[in-house]
Formats: C-alpha cells, sequence, structure tokens
C-alpha cells in the first residue's frame, strides 16, 4: 500500500514536470505560428531558432517585481492565480496510466467538478484586485465559462449514455473499429468550440483581452501571478486537446499516434487564434444559449432514445 503510494506520488509530479515543460513550449510554437501566420519570424534571437525563448521569458517573468495594490484583499488576491494552476493540474490525474496512476471509474465527473472550480478563483481574482474593471472583466469570463460548461457537459453526457461508462479506458476500446468524430461530427465541432470558450482563447477571449482591451480580471496582475495566471491557461489548452483526442480521435493512449493527434489539436487551439476575429459578448452568449445548448440537448435525448432501443432489442 505505502509502496503504491509512493509509486502513484512519483507518477503524478513526473506527470506535472512534463505538461509544464510542455506548456513552455507551447507557447513558443504559438508564437512562431502566429509569427508565420503574421507573415513574421516569430522568436529566433535566443539560441539556435529561439528554442530557449521559453526558459528566458520564464526568468524574466520570475525576476521582476511583483505588484500588489494598495486597496486589495492580499490573501485572496496572492493565492488565487496559485490555486487557478492547482486546479489546471489537478485535472490531469485523470490522465489514464497502465501503472500507479488513478484509472477513475468516474474519471468525467472529477473532471467536471475541476473545471467548475476553475470558475471561483477566476472571480475571485478579479474581486480580490478591488478595481471594477478587474471585476467586470472577472464576472464576464464567469458567465461565458459557465455558459459553455453547461455545453461542453451535455456533449460528454452524451458519449457516456452512449457507452455506459464514465471511464476512460471505455472509450478507448468503444472506438476501435469507429472513431467517435465519424458518428456525430456537429457534437465533436460544438465540443472543439466549447473548449476554446472553456480555455478562454480566441475568438472567445473578450473576457481577457489584450492590448487593445482593458484586459479582463487579471489586469492588476504582473510577474510571478500573471505567470501562473497563463500557466493555467496553457495547461488547459494541453488537457481540452488530450481530452478531444481520447472522446472523438480514437484515444489510443499506449500508440505514439496519440501523441501527434494531441499535438494537431493543440496546433488547432492557436491556429484559430491567428485566423478568426473576436465575437462580440453578446453574439457570444446567443452562440451559447442558443445554438450549442439545442445541439447538445438533442443529441442528448438522441443518444438516450438510441440506448433505450438498443436495450430493447438485447
Amino acid at each position: 500500500m505505502f509502496y503504491d503510494l509512493i509509486m502513484f506520488i512519483l507518477n503524478f509530479i513526473l506527470l506535472i514536470i512534463c505538461v509544464l515543460i510542455s506548456v513552455a513550449f507551447l507557447t513558443l510554437l504559438e508564437r512562431k505560428v502566429l509569427g508565420y501566420i503574421q507573415v513574421r519570424k516569430g522568436p529566433n534571437k535566443v539560441g539556435f531558432m529561439g528554442i530557449p525563448q521559453p526558459f528566458s521569458d520564464a526568468i524574466k517573468l520570475i525576476c521582476k517585481e511583483q505588484p500588489i495594490p494598495i486597496m486589495s484583499n492580499y490573501l485572496l488576491y496572492y493565492f488565487s492565480p496559485i490555486f487557478n494552476l492547482m486546479i489546471s493540474l489537478l485535472v490531469w490525474v485523470i490522465f489514464p496510466y497502465l501503472t500507479y496512476m488513478c484509472s477513475f471509474s468516474f474519471g468525467f465527473l472529477f473532471f467536471l467538478c475541476c473545471t467548475s472550480l476553475g470558475v471561483y478563483s477566476v472571480m475571485i481574482a478579479g474581486w480580490s484586485s478591488n478595481s471594477n474593471y478587474s471585476l467586470l472583466g472577472s464576472l464576464r469570463s464567469v458567465a461565458q465559462t459557465i455558459s459553455y460548461e453547461v455545453s461542453l457537459a451535455l456533449i460528454l453526457l452524451s458519449l457516456i449514455i452512449l457507452i455506459g461508462s464514465y471511464n476512460m479506458f471505455d472509450f478507448m476500446n468503444y472506438q476501435f473499429y469507429c472513431w467517435f468524430i465519424i458518428i456525430s461530427f456537429p457534437l465533436s465541432l460544438a465540443c472543439f468550440a466549447s473548449c476554446l470558450a472553456e480555455t478562454n482563447r480566441t475568438p472567445f477571449d473578450f473576457a481577457e483581452g489584450e492590448s487593445e482591451l482593458v484586459s479582463g480580471f487579471n489586469i492588476e496582475y504582473g510577474a510571478g501571478g500573471f505567470t501562473l495566471i497563463f500557466l493555467a491557461e496553457y495547461t488547459s489548452i494541453i488537457f481540452m486537446s488530450m481530452l478531444f483526442t481520447l472522446i472523438f480521435l480514437g484515444g489510443d493512449f499506449y500508440s505514439f499516434m496519440f501523441y501527434i493527434k494531441l499535438v494537431v489539436m493543440s496546433f488547432g487551439f492557436i491556429w484559430v487564434r491567428g485566423t478568426l476575429p473576436r465575437f462580440r459578448y453578446d453574439k457570444l452568449m446567443y452562440l451559447a444559449w442558443k445554438s450549442f445548448l439545442p445541439l447538445s440537448l438533442n443529441f442528448f435525448i438522441f443518444f438516450i432514445g438510441f440506448k433505450l432501443l438498443m436495450i430493447s432489442f438485447i
């Protein structure tokens, strides 16, 4: 029992280190790809072809002075980015391992709980800065995340009802002959768009706009706090890419092709950012409640009916 616990902790630490290193190089990939989309070079001065750029960025951000607003609620202000990153890393526990990791029977429920908790850290980060702009940005971000979370939960539940299990291993077994993206293509598009909204990415990043807007809930954060918020965001991007690959693209997580698909999905997030303009905020909410919700509900009811029909034949 003690040996199993030690091995679990070591495996989880190794997984977190790998995820954080991949986040560093995902930022480099993003800057390179956006550079080529905009017909420029991207980072290429640091080291060979700019490859050590993420490390120099990390050192610069960590060494900067941490600004603290005078009227802020200090403890909550300081710890909310840390909790945000902790939740983003904790979700990775459900990554299916053959050895010494939690092969959750209810992995998807755990994922939905953690994504729901992520909303609170954003809300507290905006509120504790004691700035009207931060508070408005955090409220917009929370409203957006909750709206698309409903659709994402229904999409996941549709496929969970189809296979009759919350376990990730069953998703791999059921896609042995046919990927779920083939039998539910509209659902996969809605799922990808919901993943973009969940991670506050373009075209859904109005709540976290860049220099041309007052930047969302994180305007009072700089240096370490800013680093933690964006580490959490990019960790979520890699996780959502993994989840999409698992659910719709076969989920064969013991083959090299799984990681190729994961990279392609992460590239999709960057490609969308380089291509699409932002949604207006009212259009963004219209899309959540008037387009995605009816689509996911229809598929949900269809899969329930289909499952009952199959059971009646048995």
